[in-house]
């Protein structure tokens, strides 16, 4: 039976279980989807040692993960322009750590051949959230950036996503990221005690914007550097959005598979990067979790779902399963978990 990541209380990486479940099936209007990769995120941390209960409870037992890359497996009725086999990329709230997916087709974004499974999947957590709050501080061409952990998943697509906006970026990070930085045409400034005058000397002409992905003070040292609240963005500090007014922009006013097949076109191009740190295998969903928790990632960790070597393989029996069924009305493709 296909495998999903549930978890049954509160609590840290141990309360997470890979259970077997009933494979889903697409009703109108949606897609299902074989998952090949899905990210972990930090904030989804949070919900499952209940740190925001009060405002996304769970519902026991509850899934986990919200972005993936898959495979088009079944298509419900009324879906046009999508057909088994297709690539896709996808974002699912609390389920997307799981063999099969349901999506509203209209969620969907098609997936580059050419982008990596890894480099595809988290386009639409962290990509899109790059993506509004390099928009809520306005980066222009003159403008001086700086963003701090500028080498995790959303802080490496912001300063990326600046750069090409022709913005000067400064990332905040650790020494050992600094290399790291400079390929990606950003200036690494130590983040830590007197980072304030570390970025003035970093920036003599003056900051225009600050894009903050960590918290812990950064909020109060662009506001102590001058920079306007309105061209501050957070998206981990929010005492410092009521004390000081700024933005809390973490995605656009609605999911836009428009704009993940933008930034998978970016990708493409070899225009944007997405760095991968590690890639685990689902059974070790709480080693990658543990890892994420430790908030010193380069870039992101996935779950690989179906294993590398696999994949060829599996897509042309998809496709082969799906063909006669497709011209004769016959039952969808049944794939095992990978």
């Amino acid at each position: 039976m296909p495998r999903a990541v549930k978890f049954s209380r509160y609590g840290g990486p141990e309360v997470l279980e890979i259970v077997q479940v009933p494979r889903p099936t697409p009703g109108p209007g949606e897609v299902l989807v074989r998952v090949v990769v899905a990210p972990v995120n930090p904030g989804e941390a949070g919900i499952r040692q209940g740190v925001f209960a009060d405002i996304w409870p769970a519902s026991f037992p509850e899934g986990q993960g919200n972005d993936f890359a898959g495979w088009v497996a079944a298509l419900g009725e009324g879906v046009v322009g999508f057909a088994v086999g297709d690539e896709v990329i996808g974002y699912l709230p609390r389920a997307a750590q799981a063999d099969y997916v349901v999506s509203p087709a209209n969620l969907l974004a098609a997936k580059p051949t050419e982008v990596s499974w890894e480099m595809a999947a988290p386009l639409s957590a962290v990509g899109v959230t790059a993506w509004a709050a390099v928009n809520a501080v306005d980066v222009g061409a003159t403008d001086t950036v700086v963003v701090s952990a500028a080498a995790g998943g959303v802080g490496s697509l912001a300063a990326q996503l600046a750069r090409l906006r022709g913005a000067t970026v400064i990332g905040t990070a650790g020494p050992h990221n600094a290399d790291f930085l400079r390929s990606l045409g950003v200036v690494p400034v130590q983040h830590g005690p007197g980072l304030v005058d570390r970025l003035r000397a970093a920036a003599p002409g003056g900051i225009d914007a600050f894009i903050d992905t960590f918290g812990q003070g950064n909020v109060a040292a662009a506001i102590a550097l001058g920079v306007a609240p309105a061209r501050v963005n957070t998206i981990a500090d929010g005492r410092a959005v009521a004390r000081y007014g700024v933005h809390s922009q973490a995605q656009e006013d609605a999911f836009s598979p428009r704009l993940v097949a933008e930034l998978a076109t970016l990708v493409a191009e070899k225009r944007l990067t997405v760095p991968i740190s590690a890639v685990y295998p689902l059974e070790q969903v709480q080693d990658a979790y543990r890892q994420v928790q430790q908030r010193h990632t380069r870039g992101k960790i996935v779950l690989s779902l179906v294993p590398e070597e696999d994949r060829a393989a599996l897509a042309a029996r998809l496709r082969a399963d799906a063909a006669p069924s497709t011209a004769s009305g016959g039952s969808e493709p049944v794939l095992g978990s990978g």
